[in-house]
């Protein structure tokens, strides 16, 4: 048992699918960067949702419409605390990081940016932080650069000086690598943009489950993170942006809630933060799951979250370099949570599916990080991505399960 007492029955007793077995085998889930599983609070939250309170919000004054309206704000404002934002309507929901990213990418550029205008993002982003600013770029005339990272997966920050020049109008970047596990020093790279006066996107889909978000600390413009990928349902996200961004922003999508008046003879006016952001009926229910989500985090603790998952990956770090042929792709000064490796003349795919057989999830591919890939000179990777609700006696299984393999595929 760790000495940051964490009680892993308790712990893995909550979460309903850690039971189930897989080719007659005890489920080890080590694809968590993918998707976390669920604890029962919060899909009973969802069940209780659609059961008592099912209405729509914010458009009426039955009752059923205002406690619906009321404790779906109430989560606005459970995230505003997560964050540490300086305002509610700081806060806005979406689909997840992608829809996130998105919004950021078409409705600041739409204000901000023109033909020349520079947009810099790293060599290791998600396609979700690389293909929105493509797109703009390529619809505005700008021009996309990036940062690149060495061998180990740490970013080259002395480029920046030379980057962060004064065509660049907007920096996007990953918080926490999917791919590598690099947790990159984003407040020192928001510290110099900020001095060259260049805002700051940061993607945090990986790292808000792992470690403390502190928006106001950080310093960051704009934070994006889904809530499937800490605990909560698929289909509900976070933009933060501090309130000048959002304010001067055009909306990024029409339709009802996001605005004040509409007339066809003299046009449409828009609605005040949040809302102007979110047009349309909103995903009320999954919602209400992300507060649920969000409380059991914090019932447990962030810090003792983040010690046990850096002894896992300690743990299995160790373990697996000593496989012969076995290569850890992504050794940066500063990991978390994602092991990403190769075998010397064995596919990725061949080895997650043999691990498949014996119960044990991981993923395989480019991870929707292609450039990542093309840089180190690969076709992709084998990754275990843990959670607090992972083991040290998983990870052994899931040493002898790469064992196992080999042994079947050499």
């Amino acid at each position: 048992m760790s000495t940051n007492k964490i009680d892993f029955t308790k712990i893995r007793s909550d979460f309903p699918l850690l039971n189930i077995k897989i080719n007659n085998k005890s489920l080890i889930y080590l694809d968590n960067a993918a998707t976390t599983q669920k604890p029962k609070v919060v899909l009973e939250r969802i069940f209780n949702y659609y059961e008592q309170e099912n209405a729509n919000i914010h458009r009426g004054v039955h009752y059923l419409s205002q406690i619906s309206t009321l404790a779906y704000e109430n989560v606005r404002l459970k995230v505003k605390d997560f964050l540490n934002a300086k305002h509610n309507h700081e806060i806005i929901f979406t689909r997840g990081t992608t829809e996130s990213i998105n919004l950021v990418a078409c409705s600041f550029s739409e204000k901000f940016l023109i033909k020349g205008d520079e947009v810099l993002i790293t060599q290791m982003e998600h396609h979700s932080n690389i293909v929105p600013w493509q797109m703009v770029c390529e619809r505005k005339k700008a021009v996309l650069k990036y940062i690149p990272f060495d061998e180990k997966g740490n970013l080259l920050l002395a480029e920046l000086d030379t980057l962060l020049n004064d065509k660049v109008k907007i920096l996007a970047l990953t918080h926490l690598s999917n791919a590598l596990g690099t947790l990159n020093p984003i407040k020192e790279i928001i510290n110099r943009a900020h001095q060259k006066k260049i805002p700051v996107l940061i993607d945090g889909a990986q790292a808000v489950a792992h470690l403390k978000i502190d928006v106001q600390e950080l310093d960051c413009d704009f934070y994006c993170f889904s809530g499937h990928k800490m605990y909560a349902p698929m289909g509900v996200g976070v933009l933060y942006g501090k309130e000048k961004w959002l304010n001067a922003m055009p909306p990024y999508q029409g339709g009802g809630e996001m605005i004040k008046t509409v007339s066809l003879k003299d046009g449409t006016t828009y609605n005040d933060l949040p809302f102007k952001f979110e047009a349309g009926t909103p995903n009320v229910a999954d919602t209400m799951g992300l507060e649920t989500a969000l409380n059991y985090i914090e019932n447990i603790g962030i810090e003792k979250i983040a010690a046990w998952e850096n002894e896992l990956l300690a743990y299995a770090t160790t373990k697996l370099k000593t496989i012969s042929g076995l290569k850890i792709m992504g050794e940066a000064d500063q990991k978390a949570s994602v092991l990403s490796f190769i075998v010397e003349n064995v596919h990725p795919y061949d080895i997650g599916t043999l691990l498949d057989k014996m119960g044990i999830a991981v993923r395989t591919g480019h991870h929707c990080a292609q450039p990542i890939m093309d840089q180190l000179g690969i076709s992709g990777t084998v990754r275990a991505s843990f959670a607090f609700y992972n083991t040290k006696e998983e990870i052994d299984v899931l040493y002898e399960g790469i064992v196992r393999a080999l042994e079947m595929l050499r």
